[in-house]
């Protein structure tokens, strides 16, 4: 009996330079990856919550992560951390019901010599609260300011060994993801 193909719906949050590699004959057309939109979310008030609802940015987006099979977020740093837009975003979603809870992640950066690694950690400590299941490896980080660029003008990634780890990346979450559905 042949096992049925599930075709796994990635929500990338912060960055897209990843989105395009899911197109990539590796993936067998089983990773959808769908950059969410974080700017119109208002900057979390509980105010703003009327009788369990949320405003409607907020509700879309919630929907979104919910209906989401894994994560990828692309995460810069400042200030040894996660940005705030990013951090906001996860607030939203976190609020009852959490609708990040129990799912795979996976986490890539770009920045200065270390790449965005210490807002990764930030960003994982954050996701041990909320339930969600991180990768450990491959790790992604990459010194976006070296020479040659990584990236052309336009922000589009041309480094073709960035672009090889980007696939192990997304193969290892894709591989995750699988795992944990299946328990």
């Amino acid at each position: 009996m042949e096992k049925p193909i599930i075709k796994l719906k990635v929500a990338a949050l912060c960055g897209s330079l990843p989105i395009e590699l899911s197109k990539d004959p590796i993936f067998n057309g089983l990773l959808e990856i769908e950059y969410i939109d974080i700017s119109p979310l208002p900057m979390l008030n509980t105010d703003l919550e009327v009788h369990g609802t949320y405003p409607p940015p907020v509700e879309a987006f919630r929907r979104k992560i919910l209906e989401a099979d894994s994560f990828l977020f692309a995460s810069p740093e400042y200030n040894y951390s996660v940005t705030a837009p990013l951090k906001n975003a996860m607030d939203w979603a976190s609020r009852p019901p959490n609708v990040w809870g129990d799912k795979a992640a996976a986490i890539v950066s770009a920045g200065g010599d270390f790449g965005g690694g210490r807002s990764q950690y930030h960003l994982r400590q954050i996701g041990i609260y909320l339930d969600i299941h991180f990768i450990n490896k491959p790790e992604f980080f990459l010194n976006a300011f070296k020479s040659p660029m990584p990236f052309d003008s336009d922000g589009n990634l041309i480094d073709q060994s960035s672009k090889e780890r980007l696939k192990e990346v997304l193969l290892a979450l894709q591989a995750f993801t699988l795992r944990l559905k299946a328990k």
